[in-house]
């Protein structure tokens, strides 16, 4: 069996300019973000081991705020998460794997969550 480390970021709400209707275009929808990265890791985590063995929890949230271009319109969710995976595997080698969901807030009308999860593995 072999060890793995799970760092996540869950429930970000992200103004995104996304859609494919009239009603969504030129303006940001409020997206529900949660991002999961299996990361390669060192054999044990002691007490004193360092940020550098494992990565930074902010990196995570980078990838679906600040990395996202502005003024870019993306016609799908999916891309949005394409964008997010690849942030995130050029950061770090040690990503192999990114789990990215994306739920739309603005199309919901009881709470119901609708949207997406895009799983990507290094390649």
């Amino acid at each position: 069996m072999t060890d793995s480390l799970t760092l996540e970021i869950d429930d970000l709400v992200v103004d995104v300019l996304t859609g494919i209707y009239s009603e969504e275009t030129g303006k940001p929808q409020p997206l529900r973000i949660s991002i999961a990265v299996d990361l390669a890791m060192v054999e044990r985590f002691d007490p004193d081991t360092p940020l550098g063995a494992s990565k930074n929890y902010m990196d995570l949230k980078f990838a679906a705020t600040d990395a996202l271009p502005p003024g870019v319109h993306f016609k799908l969710i999916e891309a949005v998460g394409e964008h997010i995976c690849e942030t995130l595997f050029l950061q770090d080698e040690r990503v192999r794997k990114v789990t990215v969901k994306i739920v739309k807030l603005a199309i919901a009308e009881a709470d119901e969550k609708i949207g997406m999860t895009l799983v990507r593995n290094r390649r």
